[in-house]
């Protein structure tokens, strides 16, 4: 990269502390409510990136436009790792799975930002393990929304709900989320690569911790977050930092562990090995490669509701 690039990023002013950029944010957050609950075609957008299509992208899926390859190139232009750490992401979902698939006896799920469908999905990795697992979708991306509803006619113990996943009352208190899935026993709730894609009001501290109440005790919550590690690798979060939220799709937030910390209500008790870099959890084996300074910028959790 040129130098004039490195210096320009670095001298450009932090997206977490700048208003414009919160206002970006914001911006971005009211349009993402405006759900669909009609049966029609759901109209989508191609002249916006799309969280759920840039994610997809960046895992080298097709369900995703030109726009949305764009922001990706341009992340992977200034961090060529960016993709290690989507790797990094859709392998800690399939570890959290399978320890709530294997360690416990929780077999309801909801899943809440889930994306557009790539290999080993919540409901694939879940059923395969245990058999009588059912899990809910939610998300209210137009492109979701579509693969969502396909997703109903396959597979009878996997819904799709069109909500805002950053207000949990229409989420807990949707009549389809109460009907399939029984709130009286332990649920597994999944707030995975959400939370650093929001920065409005509710906080999303207040927003974990209405979900976590409306949970049952022993239940569970996975989440993950992108991270600004205080230290060298914090240029790196910026980088990607400042291509999300100055891009068609407009957000993207690395906050510090304190902040992400923060996030997490006292009745929740971490499960080992806490809250670690994405890779640390429960790895499926010894690290053998070096990590990349993009992938030690997000960390991930699974906890108890005691």
């Amino acid at each position: 990269m040129p130098v004039e690039a490195v210096v320009a990023l670095r001298d450009a002013d932090r997206p977490r502390c700048d208003e414009q950029v919160r206002e970006r944010m914001a911006g971005t957050a009211r349009s993402a409510q405006s759900t669909t609950d009609a049966p029609g075609p759901v109209r989508v957008g191609r002249d916006k990136a799309s969280i759920a299509r840039v994610y997809n992208a960046t895992l080298g899926g097709k369900d995703n436009y030109a726009v949305d390859r764009e922001v990706f190139e341009r992340m992977q232009s200034l961090v060529p790792e960016v993709r290690q750490l989507a790797l990094d992401h859709r392998a800690f979902l399939i570890r959290a799975t399978r320890f709530i698939a294997t360690q416990t006896d929780v077999v309801q799920y909801l899943d809440c930002g889930s994306g557009l469908p790539t290999a080993e999905n919540t409901h694939q990795v879940a059923q395969r393990l245990a058999s009588t697992s059912k899990v809910v979708y939610v998300d209210n991306d137009p492109s979701v929304i579509a693969h969502g509803r396909a997703l109903l006619e396959e597979d009878e113990q996997t819904l799709f709900v069109a909500a805002d996943i950053f207000t949990p009352s229409a989420v807990v208190e949707d009549p389809t989320v109460r009907s399939f899935l029984d709130f009286s026993s332990p649920i597994a709730l999944f707030l995975l690569g959400v939370l650093h894609h929001y920065d409005g009001t509710p906080t999303p501290a207040e927003i974990v911790a209405e979900y976590v109440d409306a949970l049952p005790s022993g239940s569970y919550v996975a989440m993950t977050h992108f991270l600004d590690p205080e230290d060298a690798d914090s240029e790196v979060a910026r980088r990607i930092e400042h291509v999300m939220v100055n891009s068609p799709m407009g957000t993207g937030l690395f906050r510090t562990r304190a902040q992400i910390e923060a996030m997490i209500p006292p009745q929740l008790e971490l499960v080992d090995p806490g809250l670690v870099q994405l890779s640390r959890w429960w790895p499926d084996g010894p690290q053998l490669r070096p990590v990349a300074a993009a992938q030690r910028c997000a960390l991930g959790m699974v906890a108890r509701k005691r």
